[in-house]
């Protein structure tokens, strides 16, 4: 029977257990680690690219999917008349959306190509909730309406302790030229409006938990809190610290929190972590 169908790329912070359930389709990025590439989720999984990462000579190297793959699946998932939404990271970090449009104007299925503003568990919060909407019979209208409404609540914030790799891959763009890898300077990030915007910096952990402080204060203050979910490089001991916080503020509340996806810890680095939640305004 003809349906809509959800499709995301790989850098969505998605578990196995969410994509099988809700019947989501990843198209993969690949990512070149000293000269060997890998396809995220075929033949690298997060934590060995972490893995790989910390020994890698040279900074490693993220492409979006080819545009034959987004031809292809969405060829395959419309052949039997489906519509196709497919959510992509955020452009500025990535082209991905615009191999998706592509793809879209080629295929023989009907797509649309949402680009989410975000990424990681904050990109998977709206694919999981158009799939969820998808699976019980929505229209098109209805699922995007949502999808935006679910951005539009969604809030991700990231620590950034080592300035060497956002720096490399340059995707803060005029930003860049505020800071430096001296002096020990550490960086908090918010993706706000489909840009990575810099909130605080400063020497030493202390600047992003001090401005950690405030968005925990958010917290406290924001109902109807609908997922949260921790994306890290290696961030044990900030992980452990947003922890404790959560433990108290939402209690009982479940987060989800993994290894970010490639992509991020490329530009994130050792030591990066997000933190990231939505909201559902219509309780």
């Amino acid at each position: 029977m003809a349906n809509i169908k959800i499709v995301t790329d790989s850098s969505a912070g998605l578990t196995e257990q969410q994509i099988q359930e809700n019947h989501i389709t990843i198209v993969p990025l690949t990512v070149m680690i000293d000269d060997t590439i890998y396809v995220e989720r075929e033949s690298i999984s997060n934590k060995e690219f972490i893995d790989k990462m910390k020994t890698a000579k040279t900074l490693p190297k993220t492409s979006q999917p080819p545009l034959g793959s987004f031809v292809e699946t969405f060829d395959k998932l419309g052949a039997d008349g489906s519509s196709v939404i497919c959510f992509t990271m955020l452009e500025a970090i990535s082209g991905t959306i615009h191999a998706a449009e592509q793809a879209a104007n080629l295929s023989k299925t009907d797509v649309t190509v949402v680009d989410s503003q975000f990424t990681d568990q904050a990109l998977a919060f709206q694919v999981i909730e158009a799939a969820q909407l998808a699976a019980a019979g929505a229209d098109k209208a209805a699922i995007l309406a949502r999808a935006e409404q679910v951005r539009d609540n969604t809030r991700l914030f990231m620590g950034i302790v080592n300035l060497e790799n956002i720096l490399k891959g340059g995707r803060l763009g005029r930003a860049a030229g505020m800071l430096t890898t001296l002096l020990n300077i550490k960086v908090v990030l918010q993706v706000n409006g489909g840009e990575l915007k810099i909130r605080a910096k400063g020497r030493g952990m202390k600047t992003i938990d001090k401005y950690f402080d405030k968005v925990y204060e958010q917290i406290k203050q924001t109902p109807n809190i609908k997922a949260i979910g921790i994306s890290h490089v290696e961030a044990f001991d900030s992980i452990d610290k947003i922890q404790s916080h959560l433990s108290t503020l939402l209690p009982g509340m479940p987060v989800l929190v993994r290894e970010t996806v490639p992509i991020i810890a490329t530009h994130g680095g050792m030591g990066a972590f997000a933190l990231m939640y939505y909201t559902d305004p219509t309780k």
